[in-house]
């Protein structure tokens, strides 16, 4: 007999305090979880980053991610940390830590640099006002600032303490300015020098390269069966051709290139091409699966399949299937025009 599952505290204490409100606070309640879900929705998206992904300078650690209209972000949290400031007290007056510590900058300078005192109160203006935005598979709101401000907050601290404006306990804060912004030199001289040679372009062919030697196998492998019978079942129904077929081992020439298509297209960037190349090689004709390696490209290969499967089935005709594909695995690098109708791509 199984145990009853136990409900977990915090669930406990919503019901205990939703028990003690009233009818009209209970409504309230809702509508006001109603608009921060609304809200919540609207807000940008970030289509690019993770916490697991952080940018590293030296050994400074702070999360970043890129949002769909293109700003680079750092998180509130991670800007604070960056530069050796506690997490303790960073909410004050309805205002943020950060922000406050560079007002006050801007005040002790106020008499001797009127100049760094109106960067301090513009800077400060920034970071009273972080971006909200919702991170991948995060269903919850988060802070930041746009990257570049990294790089204002240092030079602002760095300025201080040669104007004499940060006090004995703020004074790690310049050391750790130092530190981010010789990272930035670094990381700043490498990126321009690659920009300038063409290195860049040859670094992302060289990440492609090493893709494909973790898929492609340097051998023929022994032939096992790769693709399963609902796979060529689905096709020809979505096809609109009679399944089973008289000849049990009858497929359209065609359905090659539509494999092609619907899976190594799919799998990694420039596999197809790369197998293609491989299979010139040998004296006989082979299926691609059979150039894939053991350790990734298989296990990969199974998995793909698993979810085209499951997206035929869903689909009532083969051009809702390739819309339904198009969004779950779309294609790498550039579509090729095939000998079929348009709707087939």
């Amino acid at each position: 007999m199984t145990e009853p599952k136990k409900t977990p505290a915090r669930a406990k204490g919503a019901i205990a305090r939703a028990a003690k409100m009233t009818p009209e606070e209970r409504q309230a309640q809702a509508r006001k979880a109603a608009a921060a879900k609304r809200e919540l929705a609207m807000l940008p998206k970030a289509t690019h980053g993770s916490e697991d992904h952080p940018l590293s300078i030296g050994e400074v650690k702070i999360p970043c991610y890129v949002l769909e209209d293109g700003r680079r972000v750092l998180t509130r949290a991670g800007l604070q940390a960056g530069i050796g400031m506690s997490a303790s007290g960073a909410i004050k007056a309805g205002e943020q830590r950060l922000a406050l510590f560079v007002a006050g900058l801007g005040e002790r300078a106020l008499q001797e640099d009127p100049a760094f005192s109106e960067r301090c109160a513009a800077l400060s203006s920034q970071l009273s006002n972080p971006i909200r935005f919702k991170a991948p598979d995060q269903n919850s709101a988060w802070l930041g600032y746009e990257a570049t401000i990294l790089a204002d907050l240092c030079d602002a601290i760095l300025a201080a303490r040669a104007g004499g404006h940060l006090t004995r306990l703020q004074e790690h804060f310049a050391v750790q300015a130092e530190v981010l912004v010789r990272g930035f030199a670094r990381v700043g001289i490498i990126a321009l020098v690659d920009e300038a040679t063409g290195f860049q372009r040859d670094r992302a062919k060289d990440a492609l390269i090493k893709i494909l030697e973790a898929w492609v196998a340097k051998e023929l492998q022994p032939y096992v069966k790769a693709f399963p019978a609902d796979f060529y079942e689905q096709l020809f129904r979505l096809r609109g051709l009679k399944y089973p077929p008289e000849n049990p081992k009858f497929r359209p020439q065609y359905f090659g290139v539509l494999t092609n298509d619907i899976v190594y297209e799919r799998l990694a960037p420039g596999l197809l091409e790369e197998l293609k190349r491989q299979a010139a090689k040998d004296e006989k004709k082979a299926h691609l699966h059979r150039r894939l390696t053991q350790e990734v490209g298989h296990p990969k290969l199974r998995e793909h399949l698993a979810s085209v499967v499951t997206a035929m089935k869903l689909s009532d005709n083969y051009t809702d299937f390739i819309n339904k594909l198009n969004r779950i695995h779309p294609r790498f690098g550039e579509t090729y025009t095939l000998d079929l109708d348009q709707t087939d791509r």
